[in-house]
């Protein structure tokens, strides 16, 4: 019994117009119109991976999270609610709606709506991005990471980690907690930032190329206050990344070159060195003496003073097979 993957998210917001304009325009995803009241968006040959829901409250709605078989959902249902969690079988409509052959559901500790869901749909047509990409890299490792405020870690460390079987990659407790975690060889798939808010603070799309982030970087660029954080790459999961913000406030990470980890040797483990090698600079933070841009920033020049880099092969993982297979004829 296993979670495989982030399947899909869906979000509140009554900005449909401006979502369409974002997660085709920027993102690249493709978009499909749900009858006027809804906007999906495919990122490969599943039915939808993202859902726009037109409703107030311009956050996170949902998260669904893919098992291996369909007695998984009963056995999750069953640990869940010897907790005392109350968990419901979601019905035909609303499979319908997500596209899979069953669910469940159920709220965590803070109370956002987890789906536990069997046998997503496959797309007759293939996949049309919205602007010229070469894909995202999604498959077995899912949809990409989302990653939620909370308020305090504690309570939600036993929900994800012994209820859903969430396994730790990494945490940090400085200068705030932080909670990474896989179910699946990419690096993580969910994370907690214990800032003492509530909500949703991002998700990550990973794409397949190096320049579909740099074009995208530029396309962010061109319109005031989209670029939430700067070009950088983590310290944890090697990522080349920027952040840009949605139209409902939370961020987008637009990401290539994610650690792949193998989860059978995998040993959780305490960070110390902040969250980025060099770049992601908050744009959204105030720049002031003593505050948390500052703080995170001399994180990074810490690092790199002290020479902390990810490994060269994992600059071009393509490259690197290339050359191997030449060296080997």
């Amino acid at each position: 019994m296993a979670i495989t993957a982030l399947g899909y998210l869906g979000v509140r917001s009554d900005k449909l117009s401006d979502w369409t304009d974002f997660a085709g325009g920027l993102l690249g995803m493709q978009a499909v119109d749900r009858g006027g009241k809804a906007m999906a968006f495919r990122m490969d040959d599943r039915m939808q991976r993202l859902l726009v829901s037109d409703e107030p409250g311009e956050t996170l709605a949902f998260m669904g999270w893919e098992v291996e078989t369909a007695a998984d959902l009963q056995t999750f249902a069953a640990r869940l609610s010897n907790a005392g969690i109350p968990v419901h079988e979601g019905p035909r409509s609303l499979c319908d709606r997500r596209f899979v052959e069953a669910l469940i559901w159920c709220h965590d500790p803070a109370g956002n709506r987890i789906e536990l869901v069997h046998a997503p749909m496959i797309a007759a047509d293939p996949f049309r991005p919205g602007r010229p990409i070469g894909g995202f890299n999604t498959g077995p490792l899912g949809m990409g990471h989302a990653v939620l405020h909370v308020e305090d870690t504690a309570p939600m460390l036993p929900f994800y980690r012994d209820l859903l079987g969430f396994h730790v990659s990494d945490y940090g407790l400085t200068p705030y907690p932080l909670w990474f975690f896989h179910v699946n060889g990419r690096h993580h798939s969910f994370a907690m930032v214990g800032s003492g808010q509530q909500g949703f603070h991002h998700f990550m799309v990973e794409f397949s190329g190096l320049d579909d982030v740099g074009q995208g970087y530029d396309l962010a660029l061109q319109e005031e206050g989209r670029l939430a954080y700067t070009l950088g790459r983590h310290t944890n999961d090697w990522m080349t990344s920027f952040y840009a913000n949605s139209p409902s406030g939370f961020f987008v990470e637009n990401g290539w070159g994610g650690r792949v980890i193998d989860p059978a040797t995998w040993e959780p483990h305490e960070t110390h060195d902040g969250p980025s090698f060099w770049g992601h600079e908050r744009l959204y933070l105030p720049d002031e003496p003593g505050g948390p841009r500052e703080a995170l920033r001399d994180m990074r020049l810490s690092a790199a003073a002290k020479g902390m880099q990810a490994p060269p092969m994992a600059e071009c993982p393509w490259l690197w097979s290339e050359l191997s297979k030449g060296a080997a004829r």
